[in-house]
Protein backbone atom coordinates (compact mmCIF):
# COMPACT_ATOMS: atom_id res chain seq x y z
CA UNK A 1 0.00 0.00 0.00
CA UNK A 2 1.20 4.01 -0.51
CA UNK A 3 2.86 4.96 2.66
CA UNK A 4 0.02 8.04 2.93
CA UNK A 5 -2.66 5.21 3.64
CA UNK A 6 -3.19 6.07 7.33
CA UNK A 7 -2.50 9.63 6.93
CA UNK A 8 -5.61 11.25 7.99
CA UNK A 9 -4.20 14.88 6.31
CA UNK A 10 -4.71 13.08 2.43
CA UNK A 11 -7.57 10.67 2.79
CA UNK A 12 -8.78 9.14 -0.33
CA UNK A 13 -11.28 6.53 -1.51
CA UNK A 14 -8.18 3.98 -2.60
CA UNK A 15 -6.68 4.53 1.22
CA UNK A 16 -10.48 4.17 3.08
CA UNK A 17 -10.44 1.17 0.96
CA UNK A 18 -7.46 -0.53 1.96
CA UNK A 19 -7.81 0.15 5.59
CA UNK A 20 -11.39 -1.27 5.49
CA UNK A 21 -9.99 -4.54 3.71
CA UNK A 22 -7.21 -5.07 6.20
CA UNK A 23 -9.97 -4.93 8.82
CA UNK A 24 -12.20 -6.35 7.55
CA UNK A 25 -10.71 -9.83 5.94
CA UNK A 26 -9.35 -11.47 9.25
CA UNK A 27 -12.78 -11.24 10.18
CA UNK A 28 -13.40 -13.67 7.43
CA UNK A 29 -10.49 -16.37 8.29
CA UNK A 30 -7.44 -14.63 6.31
CA UNK A 31 -4.36 -13.46 7.71
CA UNK A 32 -3.34 -10.13 6.94
CA UNK A 33 0.28 -8.81 7.25
CA UNK A 34 0.20 -4.86 6.13
CA UNK A 35 3.00 -3.43 4.16
CA UNK A 36 2.66 0.74 3.62
CA UNK A 37 5.53 1.89 1.48
CA UNK A 38 6.26 5.24 1.45
CA UNK A 39 7.43 7.34 -2.11
CA UNK A 40 5.68 9.59 -4.21
CA UNK A 41 3.79 6.77 -5.94
CA UNK A 42 3.13 6.59 -8.87
CA UNK A 43 6.56 8.61 -9.60
CA UNK A 44 8.35 7.06 -6.92
CA UNK A 45 12.43 7.69 -6.49
CA UNK A 46 14.82 5.08 -5.71
CA UNK A 47 14.33 5.28 -2.32
CA UNK A 48 11.05 3.42 -2.81
CA UNK A 49 11.62 1.40 -5.50
CA UNK A 50 13.99 -0.43 -3.34
CA UNK A 51 11.78 -0.67 -0.34
CA UNK A 52 8.96 -1.98 -2.33
CA UNK A 53 11.63 -4.73 -3.88
CA UNK A 54 12.62 -5.39 -0.48
CA UNK A 55 9.60 -5.68 1.00
CA UNK A 56 8.29 -8.32 -1.75
CA UNK A 57 11.08 -9.85 -1.03
CA UNK A 58 9.70 -10.83 2.34
CA UNK A 59 7.18 -13.55 1.78
CA UNK A 60 7.90 -16.98 1.06
CA UNK A 61 7.32 -18.83 -2.25
CA UNK A 62 3.99 -19.35 -2.70
CA UNK A 63 2.61 -16.54 -0.74
CA UNK A 64 -0.76 -14.81 -1.82
CA UNK A 65 0.54 -11.02 -1.96
CA UNK A 66 -2.69 -8.34 -2.65
CA UNK A 67 -0.87 -4.93 -4.02
CA UNK A 68 -2.86 -1.26 -4.33
CA UNK A 69 -2.36 -0.50 -8.18
CA UNK A 70 -0.89 2.57 -7.40
CA UNK A 71 1.69 1.19 -6.13
CA UNK A 72 2.21 -1.98 -8.77
CA UNK A 73 1.31 -0.72 -11.49
CA UNK A 74 4.28 1.67 -11.58
CA UNK A 75 6.98 -0.37 -11.17
CA UNK A 76 6.25 -3.65 -13.69
CA UNK A 77 10.78 -4.19 -13.45
CA UNK A 78 9.91 -5.09 -9.96
CA UNK A 79 6.47 -6.75 -9.61
CA UNK A 80 6.55 -8.84 -12.40
CA UNK A 81 9.77 -11.06 -11.69
CA UNK A 82 7.82 -11.66 -8.65
CA UNK A 83 4.79 -12.85 -10.39
CA UNK A 84 7.15 -15.63 -11.09
CA UNK A 85 7.31 -17.11 -7.46
CA UNK A 86 4.23 -15.02 -5.61
CA UNK A 87 0.78 -15.75 -6.04
CA UNK A 88 -0.15 -11.68 -6.97
CA UNK A 89 -3.47 -9.56 -7.11
CA UNK A 90 -3.56 -5.89 -8.10
CA UNK A 91 -6.64 -4.06 -6.57
CA UNK A 92 -6.40 -1.38 -8.78
CA UNK A 93 -8.09 1.96 -8.09
CA UNK A 94 -7.69 4.31 -10.50
CA UNK A 95 -5.94 3.42 -14.24
CA UNK A 96 -2.88 5.85 -13.14
CA UNK A 97 -3.04 7.62 -16.62
CA UNK A 98 -6.34 8.41 -15.89
CA UNK A 99 -5.05 11.15 -13.42
CA UNK A 100 -6.22 15.03 -14.57
CA UNK A 101 -3.67 17.11 -15.64
CA UNK A 102 -0.86 14.72 -17.06
CA UNK A 103 0.83 15.51 -20.19
CA UNK A 104 0.32 13.25 -22.88
CA UNK A 105 3.59 11.33 -22.54
CA UNK A 106 3.46 10.48 -19.13
CA UNK A 107 0.15 9.06 -19.68
CA UNK A 108 1.11 7.31 -22.10
CA UNK A 109 4.11 5.68 -20.00
CA UNK A 110 2.32 5.43 -16.73
CA UNK A 111 -0.57 3.34 -19.13
CA UNK A 112 2.50 1.57 -20.83
CA UNK A 113 3.86 0.65 -17.48
CA UNK A 114 0.09 -0.58 -15.74
CA UNK A 115 -0.52 -2.74 -18.95
CA UNK A 116 2.99 -4.41 -18.11
CA UNK A 117 2.13 -5.21 -14.78
CA UNK A 118 -1.36 -6.32 -14.94
CA UNK A 119 -0.60 -8.81 -17.82
CA UNK A 120 1.64 -10.76 -15.62
CA UNK A 121 -0.29 -11.24 -12.66
CA UNK A 122 -2.85 -13.71 -12.42
CA UNK A 123 -5.54 -12.00 -11.04
CA UNK A 124 -6.69 -8.12 -11.15
CA UNK A 125 -9.62 -6.50 -8.75
CA UNK A 126 -11.43 -3.11 -9.93
CA UNK A 127 -13.68 -1.16 -7.89
CA UNK A 128 -16.53 -1.45 -10.25
CA UNK A 129 -18.18 -3.38 -12.94
CA UNK A 130 -17.66 -0.90 -14.87
CA UNK A 131 -13.96 -0.39 -14.37
CA UNK A 132 -13.54 -4.04 -14.79
CA UNK A 133 -14.62 -4.13 -17.96
CA UNK A 134 -12.65 -1.31 -19.24
CA UNK A 135 -9.76 -2.91 -17.64
CA UNK A 136 -10.26 -5.75 -19.63
CA UNK A 137 -10.46 -3.67 -23.54
CA UNK A 138 -7.63 -1.13 -22.39
CA UNK A 139 -4.84 -3.47 -21.58
CA UNK A 140 -6.01 -7.20 -23.46
CA UNK A 141 -6.85 -8.81 -20.56
CA UNK A 142 -8.50 -12.07 -20.23
CA UNK A 143 -11.88 -11.40 -18.37
CA UNK A 144 -11.68 -14.18 -16.46
CA UNK A 145 -8.92 -12.84 -14.65
CA UNK A 146 -10.68 -9.65 -13.99
CA UNK A 147 -13.04 -8.54 -10.76
CA UNK A 148 -15.41 -6.18 -9.21
CA UNK A 149 -15.23 -5.90 -5.52
CA UNK A 150 -17.13 -2.65 -5.63
CA UNK A 151 -16.49 -0.17 -1.75
CA UNK A 152 -19.19 -1.22 1.04
CA UNK A 153 -21.04 1.93 2.34
CA UNK A 154 -21.27 2.63 6.06
CA UNK A 155 -25.19 2.84 6.86
CA UNK A 156 -25.04 6.22 9.12
CA UNK A 157 -28.34 7.92 10.73
CA UNK A 158 -30.17 9.49 8.06
CA UNK A 159 -29.25 13.56 7.65
CA UNK A 160 -32.09 15.84 8.62
CA UNK A 161 -31.81 17.93 6.02
CA UNK A 162 -33.39 21.70 6.00
CA UNK A 163 -36.57 20.68 4.44
CA UNK A 164 -37.73 18.52 7.75
CA UNK A 165 -37.70 21.36 10.37
CA UNK A 166 -35.73 23.45 11.88
CA UNK A 167 -31.62 23.91 10.68
CA UNK A 168 -29.39 22.04 12.95
CA UNK A 169 -26.91 24.71 14.12
CA UNK A 170 -25.16 22.68 16.25
CA UNK A 171 -24.00 20.48 13.81
CA UNK A 172 -21.76 23.12 11.59
CA UNK A 173 -23.34 26.13 12.62
CA UNK A 174 -19.91 27.88 13.86
CA UNK A 175 -18.71 27.86 10.17
CA UNK A 176 -21.84 29.46 8.71
CA UNK A 177 -20.98 33.40 8.47
CA UNK A 178 -22.77 34.74 5.61
CA UNK A 179 -25.52 37.46 6.31
CA UNK A 180 -29.04 37.09 6.42
CA UNK A 181 -29.82 36.69 2.75
CA UNK A 182 -26.73 36.05 1.21
CA UNK A 183 -27.40 32.43 0.46
CA UNK A 184 -25.05 31.40 3.62
CA UNK A 185 -27.68 32.01 6.05
CA UNK A 186 -28.06 28.74 8.13
CA UNK A 187 -31.65 28.30 6.87
CA UNK A 188 -30.38 27.97 2.85
CA UNK A 189 -29.99 24.59 1.63
CA UNK A 190 -26.31 23.08 2.15
CA UNK A 191 -24.65 21.49 -1.00
CA UNK A 192 -21.39 19.17 -0.21
CA UNK A 193 -18.54 17.89 -2.12
CA UNK A 194 -16.18 15.39 -0.98
CA UNK A 195 -13.36 15.02 -2.69
CA UNK A 196 -9.37 15.71 -2.69
CA UNK A 197 -9.46 19.35 -4.69
CA UNK A 198 -7.86 18.10 -7.83
CA UNK A 199 -8.84 18.69 -11.31
CA UNK A 200 -9.76 15.48 -11.98
CA UNK A 201 -12.23 15.62 -9.56
CA UNK A 202 -13.53 18.91 -10.92
CA UNK A 203 -14.58 21.13 -8.36
CA UNK A 204 -14.50 24.13 -10.32
CA UNK A 205 -17.05 23.20 -12.68
CA UNK A 206 -19.47 23.17 -9.57
CA UNK A 207 -18.39 26.56 -8.88
CA UNK A 208 -18.89 27.65 -11.90
CA UNK A 209 -22.65 25.99 -12.33
CA UNK A 210 -23.19 27.82 -8.62
CA UNK A 211 -22.85 31.03 -10.29
CA UNK A 212 -25.49 30.43 -12.33
CA UNK A 213 -27.90 30.51 -9.64
CA UNK A 214 -27.00 33.21 -7.13
CA UNK A 215 -30.66 34.31 -7.37
CA UNK A 216 -31.59 31.76 -5.19
CA UNK A 217 -30.15 30.60 -1.43
CA UNK A 218 -27.52 27.66 -0.40
CA UNK A 219 -24.20 27.23 0.46
CA UNK A 220 -21.73 24.77 -0.08
CA UNK A 221 -18.98 22.92 1.56
CA UNK A 222 -16.19 21.46 -0.94
CA UNK A 223 -14.41 19.16 1.96
CA UNK A 224 -11.29 17.80 0.58
CA UNK A 225 -7.08 17.30 1.17
CA UNK A 226 -5.78 20.74 -0.11
CA UNK A 227 -1.89 19.32 -1.02
CA UNK A 228 -2.19 17.20 -3.89
CA UNK A 229 -2.49 20.42 -6.39
CA UNK A 230 -1.80 23.32 -4.81
CA UNK A 231 -1.78 25.04 -8.03
CA UNK A 232 -5.31 24.46 -8.92
CA UNK A 233 -6.39 24.81 -5.31
CA UNK A 234 -4.88 28.61 -6.26
CA UNK A 235 -7.23 29.18 -8.69
CA UNK A 236 -9.96 27.55 -7.36
CA UNK A 237 -9.92 29.98 -4.79
CA UNK A 238 -9.28 32.81 -7.61
CA UNK A 239 -12.16 31.67 -9.16
CA UNK A 240 -14.63 31.86 -5.94
CA UNK A 241 -13.92 34.94 -5.31
CA UNK A 242 -14.18 36.31 -8.86
CA UNK A 243 -17.58 35.13 -8.99
CA UNK A 244 -18.38 36.57 -5.80
CA UNK A 245 -19.23 33.29 -4.13
CA UNK A 246 -16.99 34.20 -1.07
CA UNK A 247 -19.38 33.78 1.50
CA UNK A 248 -21.36 30.99 -0.61
CA UNK A 249 -18.40 28.22 -0.87
CA UNK A 250 -16.39 27.21 1.68
CA UNK A 251 -13.05 25.02 0.79
CA UNK A 252 -12.65 22.99 4.53
CA UNK A 253 -9.32 20.94 3.54
CA UNK A 254 -9.68 17.10 4.61
CA UNK A 255 -12.00 15.95 7.26
CA UNK A 256 -12.22 12.40 8.65
CA UNK A 257 -14.27 10.63 11.50
CA UNK A 258 -16.51 12.45 13.56
CA UNK A 259 -15.98 15.63 11.60
CA UNK A 260 -16.59 14.29 7.82
CA UNK A 261 -20.14 12.67 9.40
CA UNK A 262 -21.19 16.24 10.56
CA UNK A 263 -20.55 17.36 7.01
CA UNK A 264 -22.79 14.98 5.63
CA UNK A 265 -25.11 15.15 8.36
CA UNK A 266 -25.41 18.83 7.47
CA UNK A 267 -25.89 18.14 3.93
CA UNK A 268 -29.07 18.43 1.72
CA UNK A 269 -27.69 17.10 -1.45
CA UNK A 270 -23.83 15.68 -2.48
CA UNK A 271 -22.27 16.79 -5.67
CA UNK A 272 -19.75 15.26 -7.67
CA UNK A 273 -18.49 16.88 -10.66
CA UNK A 274 -15.29 14.84 -11.51
CA UNK A 275 -13.75 14.24 -15.07
CA UNK A 276 -13.15 9.82 -14.03
CA UNK A 277 -14.29 7.63 -11.65
CA UNK A 278 -13.93 4.12 -11.14
CA UNK A 279 -16.75 4.33 -8.70
CA UNK A 280 -17.41 7.06 -6.15
CA UNK A 281 -16.91 5.76 -2.60
CA UNK A 282 -18.30 9.45 -1.79
CA UNK A 283 -21.48 8.95 -3.29
CA UNK A 284 -22.38 5.93 -1.43
CA UNK A 285 -21.57 7.48 1.92
CA UNK A 286 -23.85 10.20 1.32
CA UNK A 287 -26.31 7.77 -0.12
CA UNK A 288 -25.63 6.00 3.34
CA UNK A 289 -27.35 8.92 5.12
CA UNK A 290 -30.08 9.44 2.79
CA UNK A 291 -28.72 12.25 0.64
CA UNK A 292 -29.35 12.55 -3.03
CA UNK A 293 -26.38 12.81 -5.55
CA UNK A 294 -25.97 15.38 -8.54
CA UNK A 295 -23.46 13.87 -10.33
CA UNK A 296 -21.69 13.85 -13.42
CA UNK A 297 -22.19 10.33 -15.33
CA UNK A 298 -18.59 9.61 -15.91
CA UNK A 299 -16.41 6.22 -14.90
CA UNK A 300 -18.32 4.12 -12.34
CA UNK A 301 -20.33 6.83 -10.69
CA UNK A 302 -23.83 5.67 -12.63
CA UNK A 303 -22.88 2.10 -10.69
CA UNK A 304 -22.83 3.83 -7.28
CA UNK A 305 -25.82 6.32 -7.54
CA UNK A 306 -27.48 3.05 -8.80
CA UNK A 307 -31.69 2.83 -8.04
CA UNK A 308 -34.63 2.20 -6.23
CA UNK A 309 -35.49 -0.80 -6.06
CA UNK A 310 -38.65 0.39 -8.40
CA UNK A 311 -36.07 2.45 -10.92
CA UNK A 312 -35.71 6.04 -9.97
CA UNK A 313 -32.65 8.00 -9.16
CA UNK A 314 -31.44 8.75 -5.89
CA UNK A 315 -30.73 12.16 -7.40
CA UNK A 316 -29.85 12.92 -11.00
CA UNK A 317 -26.75 12.24 -13.61
CA UNK A 318 -25.73 14.83 -16.02
CA UNK A 319 -23.07 14.78 -18.93
CA UNK A 320 -19.65 15.87 -18.29
CA UNK A 321 -19.22 17.94 -20.76
CA UNK A 322 -22.70 20.43 -20.73
CA UNK A 323 -21.98 22.55 -17.89
CA UNK A 324 -25.33 24.58 -18.55
CA UNK A 325 -27.15 20.74 -17.69
CA UNK A 326 -25.53 20.84 -14.16
CA UNK A 327 -26.46 24.67 -13.67
CA UNK A 328 -30.54 23.49 -14.60
CA UNK A 329 -30.06 20.28 -12.61
CA UNK A 330 -29.38 22.52 -9.42
CA UNK A 331 -31.77 25.25 -10.44
CA UNK A 332 -34.67 22.92 -10.83
CA UNK A 333 -33.81 21.44 -7.25
CA UNK A 334 -33.05 24.26 -5.41
CA UNK A 335 -36.58 25.70 -6.81
CA UNK A 336 -38.92 22.91 -6.68
CA UNK A 337 -39.85 21.27 -3.66
CA UNK A 338 -41.30 18.57 -5.48
CA UNK A 339 -37.83 17.97 -7.18
CA UNK A 340 -36.25 18.17 -4.05
CA UNK A 341 -38.84 15.57 -2.27
CA UNK A 342 -38.51 12.80 -4.78
CA UNK A 343 -34.79 12.96 -4.78
CA UNK A 344 -34.58 12.63 -0.84
CA UNK A 345 -37.41 9.90 -1.09
CA UNK A 346 -35.23 8.13 -3.68
CA UNK A 347 -32.03 8.76 -1.46
CA UNK A 348 -33.23 7.01 1.27
CA UNK A 349 -35.17 4.04 -0.43
CA UNK A 350 -31.45 3.63 -2.19
CA UNK A 351 -29.56 3.81 1.21
CA UNK A 352 -31.94 0.76 2.60
CA UNK A 353 -30.36 -1.62 -0.54
CA UNK A 354 -26.65 -0.89 0.18
CA UNK A 355 -23.88 -3.18 0.28
CA UNK A 356 -21.95 -2.57 3.27
CA UNK A 357 -17.90 -3.13 3.38
CA UNK A 358 -18.47 -6.66 4.75
CA UNK A 359 -20.10 -7.54 1.51
CA UNK A 360 -16.89 -5.94 -0.16
CA UNK A 361 -14.29 -7.91 1.86
CA UNK A 362 -16.32 -11.37 1.09
CA UNK A 363 -15.95 -10.62 -2.53
CA UNK A 364 -12.54 -9.88 -2.53
CA UNK A 365 -12.11 -12.82 -0.05
CA UNK A 366 -13.29 -15.15 -2.98
CA UNK A 367 -10.46 -13.68 -5.63
CA UNK A 368 -8.45 -14.82 -3.28
CA UNK A 369 -9.41 -18.06 -2.99
CA UNK A 370 -9.98 -18.64 -6.24
CA UNK A 371 -6.28 -17.97 -6.77
CA UNK A 372 -5.05 -19.58 -4.20
CA UNK A 373 -7.48 -22.70 -5.57
CA UNK A 374 -6.08 -22.09 -9.34
CA UNK A 375 -2.23 -21.97 -8.45
CA UNK A 376 -2.32 -24.78 -6.21
CA UNK A 377 -4.42 -26.51 -8.97
CA UNK A 378 -1.39 -25.91 -11.60
CA UNK A 379 1.15 -26.53 -9.29
CA UNK A 380 -0.05 -30.53 -8.40
CA UNK A 381 -0.73 -30.92 -12.30
CA UNK A 382 3.03 -29.56 -12.91
CA UNK A 383 3.90 -32.42 -10.50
Amino acid sequence: MPGDVADPSAPSGGNVYDLRVCRDLPRLGWQVHPRAVDGGWPRPGPGARAELARVLREPADGSLVLLDGLVACAVPEIVVPEAERLRLAVLLHLPLGDETGLDPATAAELDAAERETLRAVPAVVATSQWAAGRLVEQHGLAPARVHAAAPGADIAPLAPGTDDGPHRRGAEGAEDTGGAGSGADTGAPRLLCVASVTPRKGQHRLVEALAGVTDLPWSCHLVGGLDHDPAYVTRLRKLIAELGLGDRVRLTGPRTGAALDASYAAADLFVLTSYAETYGMAVTEALGRGVPVLATAVGGVPEAVGHTPDGCRPGALVPPDEPAVLTAALRRWLSEPGVRDRWRTAARRRRDALAGWETTARNLAAVLEELRLRTELRRTHAC
